[in-house]
């Protein structure tokens, strides 16, 4: 299982349940990683996405106490682990939100972090993986332009992955 999002240098994700900046290049990037994959997630998430419904051309998974109409409910850790172990563990992307992230960082063996260089007012943060020394970073693009933001593609590994 993988994590995908993108942070500003605050390491926070949102604002207002919503993305910070407008990114083309980052959202090429998470719809090309994606597609045909499975993405996890919180309701918070899935309220954020258009018309509140899962993406498409994706097998979606919502993490949530109560089961939602629309899309495949697990309701705990127990339920989403037995779920996620049928799918190849690289076809398998955590993308949020903060709760999701800091619940399920400790079982991704990477992260992969569009970093922009620039503060969004966000109100939901992740951890820091700079600081974490359970990640490590292990590729880093040269820093480019993506919508009047300077942007870098990040994977971090994680060093200590727990046991699902």
């Amino acid at each position: 299982m993988r994590a995908i999002f993108h942070a500003d240098k605050n390491w926070g994700i949102g604002k207002n349940n919503n993305l910070m900046f407008s990114l083309p290049k980052d959202m090429k990037f998470f719809r090309e990683t994606t597609a045909g994959k499975v993405v996890v997630m919180g309701l918070g998430t899935l309220k954020s996405f258009p018309g509140g419904r899962p993406l498409k051309n994706r097998t979606n998974i919502l993490l949530c106490p109560e089961t939602q109409e629309g899309i495949f409910t697990v309701h705990n850790l127990e339920e989403l682990f037995g779920e996620v172990k049928k799918y190849p563990a690289d076809d398998v992307f955590v993308i949020g939100g903060a709760s999701v992230y800091r619940t399920l960082l400790p079982y991704c063996t990477e992260a992969l972090v569009t970093k922009v260089d620039a503060d969004g007012g966000a109100d939901v943060f992740v951890p820091d993986l700079d600081k974490d020394p359970s990640f490590v970073l292990i590729k880093e693009s040269a820093p480019e332009e993506d919508n009047g933001y300077t942007i870098r593609f990040c994977t971090y590994r994680n060093r200590d992955v727990r046991e699902m």
